[in-house]
């Protein structure tokens, strides 16, 4: 999640006439046995990886679906002994309420308490707290998507990485550069090894076997607007898919992406929620073609995307933009769909809870319906769950399930209506 900027003007393409938007569903029946089908052999001690199986995920011999949350700041605070309980009270208060996964950053560029100190440099500590998540997150049967980079500064992401490419001697002019520059690429590339090929030092099981980790994500809402014709940050994504998949054949890749349409589809750019999205340099369709990407990831923030529309525009905004990707993800892709962030502030009062509920259960309604029509898999992940104690970080979008029951009660609808 990051504020957005000010925005481009750029002339829209009508929607051609000729586009599909009707998504195949498999008959009633096959969909039921797909949904209550167990192999019994996996019936055991052995937690399975997920996997995709098509535009599904699958895991224990049935169908996967994604309830989840982010928590970004898990090993930052598990790298402090006196607010590392706060780790298991996130974690525990979701599993509580039927929440499966968590979605959390796996770096800290620089800074204080980095995990990464300098390039091809690691904090040994930090990597401790970050085995800490992992292990308590399996303790408690939650999986985890690890977010392997930021495209904001925060937690230092890749304006770090051109520093100290600056630092290096490079010449580097932009931001932007972290996509293109080859010396910038091996940091990262350093880095993602690092992380992926670890030995646990609590459960001693390496990160690339472990089956808490859902998927890797490449980097957290990637934009390039340098290069609006998006051939910088795909061919970036192609390598680095790549490269991950070489080291960790097993476990799930996503990008990352917020969802923009781009040149690839010029058909869609008026789906988006602003003339600056089709020129940041990302391409919705395009990007998750790559060679190696598992999940097609979305994010929505109609209140900042749509910052002076009412109410009703908003949901009406959350309706076309997921059934679009949804049905892009089935039709176009064949792969699952992750709503890995959506969300909605509280901080300038605009809006208040009552509302904000009110666009999550849209969100859960519109994910729920695909997927009981057997059209998509993947699911959705709240921005953002805090335990008590933790008030000092929310942003404005922090839901605190102690202060907040009929939220709770919402959470735990949603996970009883994903029974089966």
């Amino acid at each position: 999640m990051e504020a957005h900027m000010n925005m481009g003007i750029m002339s829209m393409c009508p929607i051609s006439s000729s586009w599909s938007t009707t998504t195949p569903r498999l008959p009633f029946l096959h969909h039921l046995l797909l949904v209550f089908a167990v192999v019994a052999s996996d019936m055991d001690d052995h937690w399975p990886m997920v996997e995709r199986r098509g535009p599904h995920l699958w895991a224990s011999g049935r169908p996967f679906i994604v309830h989840g949350f982010n928590t970004y700041w898990l090993m930052s605070f598990a790298a402090d002994e006196a607010t590392r309980p706060r780790v298991t009270a996130a974690i525990a208060e979701a599993a509580e309420i039927g929440l499966n996964v968590c979605r959390t950053w796996a770096f800290n560029d620089g800074g204080y308490r980095a995990l990464q100190t300098a390039p091809f440099q690691y904090d040994e500590e930090v990597f401790q707290a970050l085995d800490f998540v992992v292990s308590e997150a399996r303790h408690h049967n939650m999986r985890l998507i690890l977010s392997l980079c930021n495209n904001w500064e925060d937690y230092g992401g890749k304006a770090q990485y051109v520093r100290w490419g600056k630092e290096a001697g490079l010449d580097l002019t932009s931001e932007d550069d972290f996509f293109s520059d080859p010396t910038i690429r091996s940091y990262y590339q350093a880095f993602v090894k690092a992380v992926v090929t670890r030995i646990n030092t609590i459960t001693n099981e390496a990160y690339s076997g472990d089956p808490t980790i859902l998927a890797w994500e490449l980097i957290n809402e990637p934009r390039c607007p340098s290069d609006p014709s998006g051939d910088t940050l795909q061919a970036w994504i192609e390598e680095m898919a790549s490269y991950v998949k070489s080291i960790d054949p097993v476990h799930l890749v996503e990008v990352g992406l917020e969802g923009f349409y781009g040149p690839s589809t010029p058909e869609l750019l008026t789906v988006n929620p602003d003339d600056y999205s089709g020129h940041a340099g990302t391409d919705f369709i395009r990007n998750h073609q790559a060679l190696g990407i598992d999940l097609a990831s979305v994010h929505i923030y109609s209140d900042t995307w749509l910052p002076h529309s009412i109410k009703e525009n908003h949901l009406q905004f959350v309706n076309t933009w997921m059934q679009q990707h949804i049905d892009d993800a089935a039709n176009l892709l064949g792969m699952p769909v992750l709503i890995g962030e959506f969300g909605l502030s509280l901080k300038d009062g605009t809006f208040g809870k009552e509302f904000r509920e009110d666009f999550m259960e849209t969100v859960y309604r519109i994910f729920l319906s695909s997927w009981k029509g057997g059209v998509v898999g993947g699911g959705c992940l709240l921005w953002q769950l805090f335990p008590e104690g933790a008030e000092h970080m929310d942003d404005g979008y922090a839901v605190f399930l102690a202060k907040s029951p009929s939220t709770l009660s919402l959470l735990s609808n949603h996970s009883r209506n994903l029974e089966f």
